[in-house]
């Protein structure tokens, strides 16, 4: 048996090999190997946690989706850091010796880590303040917009409509303007914007345009909104400018320039239907006529112009001289 033990002993005598010290704690593999699986153990606990939250938070209707994302990205976040705290101490290092590395820290976050910090930062604002939450649909000042997908710890992921993944820095959210559609209430109105000519009978015009708007699914018909409306906006240039303000369902919110294009597509269909033209720009042109002294006096004029450019010397060109 001692012959077994000691064989086992050579066998893994290696984990008690000297990789470096940290002060007077000398780091060998087996210290290494077990601060892997404390942080292994510590993730698999996390992610068992977070699961349990969301299932205690399904039974529970009341509480909010995005309150339920804060809380387990939270709650990953304080189960990591106390593993990594227990990992280290694990293998004898003071914890107080981790001032030299707060110093090693802020010296790094002077030259060049203040993005990762300021993102850090403004990561957790957001999970506190909830003025973005997951399934959000926003406007970012870039003019990017998408449904908010994750909230990490650096940045968020926002996919748009046409499916792709656009990685945002936090601090972003934070410094800049963002437009949440959907931030207390997934209802909102459109404005579509058209023109027909100059004459149109305007009752007609909006008869035809109601129409095209109840055939539309995606107009709120439920009597918690005003209906459909037909505003004159303006007199312009070649025609009367008209809006259609509808208020939107829920579920049409999110896909903006599609609403938009059905909406078009019916309007356009119920103009024609009803015989009401839909004006090209045009402009008016006037001429004026002027009698005989006064064309030949623009004539000489024109010759003595001519004249004078011919006999005027062409400048020289100095950078054409150097070259």
């Amino acid at each position: 048996m001692e012959q077994f033990l000691t064989e086992v002993s050579q066998l893994f005598g290696w984990l008690e090999t000297e990789l470096f010290k940290v002060g007077e704690t000398a780091i060998t593999y087996g210290s290494v190997f077990r601060v892997v699986v404390i942080l292994i153990v510590t993730y698999i606990a996390s992610r068992l946690l977070q699961n349990g939250l969301r299932r205690i938070a399904g039974y529970r209707k009341s509480m909010a989706q995005s309150s339920v994302y804060a809380l387990t990205r939270i709650t990953h976040y304080v189960v990591m850091v106390i593993g990594f705290l227990i990992a280290v101490a694990s293998i004898g290092i003071d914890l107080t010796k981790f001032a030299i590395f707060a110093s090693a820290l802020g010296v790094g976050v002077g030259f060049g880590l203040q993005n990762l910090i300021s993102n850090f930062t403004a990561g957790i604002m957001l999970l506190f303040e909830k003025t973005l939450k997951v399934g959000d649909f926003v406007e970012l000042e870039s003019g990017v917009t998408g449904e908010v997908k994750e909230i990490n710890i650096r940045s968020t992921i926002i996919t748009t409509n046409d499916n792709i993944d656009i990685i945002v820095p936090n601090s972003e959210f934070v410094a800049g303007r963002v437009t949440n559609w959907t931030m207390r209430d997934t209802i909102r109105r459109l404005k579509v914007g058209f023109g027909v000519a100059y004459g149109t009978d305007k009752e007609l015009v909006r008869k035809a345009v109601l129409e095209a708007a109840e055939r539309v699914p995606h107009t709120l018909d439920d009597g918690s909104h005003r209906p459909p409306q037909v505003w004159l906006t303006e007199f312009g240039d070649s025609s009367l400018n008209f809006e259609l303000v509808v208020w939107l369902k829920p579920e049409a919110v999110n896909r903006p320039s599609a609403v938009k294009a059905a909406f078009m597509w019916e309007i356009h269909t119920s103009l024609e239907e009803y015989d009401i033209e839909i004006p090209f720009p045009q402009r008016d042109l006037h001429i004026k006529s002027w009698d005989d002294d006064a064309k030949l006096a623009m004539v000489q004029q024109a010759k003595k112009s001519s004249t004078a450019k011919r006999s005027k010397k062409r400048p020289e060109n100095d950078a054409a001289d150097e070259l």
